[in-house]
């Protein structure tokens, strides 16, 4: 009977995580494929004077593995002025920058492009009122949506 409530507690508890990770995922629909945004995407994020830390093909990866999977691309890229203003005040905020969008086909063709929301860092790390988590929430949200068109 303890068992059996630890166990309802714990899957309840992992699905409460998995509930919170996905409520601060972004997903929207690109018009373009894959490579077409992702080369978008790069040239306005580095338009904007941010860095770009790398660009990850999923898809070249998994084939050098000898598999196979759809288009998947992520770039990582940030502004170490607003990156270090957030870790100053809670520097396990690390582990969530750069930002990351990733943008993918999914099996019916369309692309999407994701990121987690940075508004969510507030609640994640000791970032509340911290005015450089809404500047890249902004940005973020206005970069995707110009790459998306």
């Amino acid at each position: 009977m303890i068992t059996d409530k630890l166990f309802l507690a714990g899957a309840l508890l992992g699905m409460s995580l998995l509930a919170n990770a996905a409520g601060d995922l972004v997903t929207k629909e690109s018009r373009t494929g894959v490579q077409e945004t992702m080369d978008k995407l790069e040239q306005i994020v580095r338009g904007k004077g941010l860095t770009v830390f790398n660009r990850i093909d999923h898809q070249a990866n998994a084939a050098q593995a000898e598999l196979k999977m759809g288009a998947a691309q992520v770039l990582i890229f940030g502004s170490p002025k607003l990156g270090t203003a957030i870790m100053q005040q809670d520097p396990a905020a690390g582990l969530d920058l750069p930002l990351r969008v990733l943008i993918y086909q999914d099996n019916t063709g369309k692309t999407w492009i994701s990121y987690h929301d940075p508004g969510a860092l507030e609640s994640h790390y000791q970032l509340q009122g911290n005015a450089a988590v809404k500047q890249a929430q902004g940005a973020l949200e206005k970069i995707t949506d110009a790459a998306a068109e």
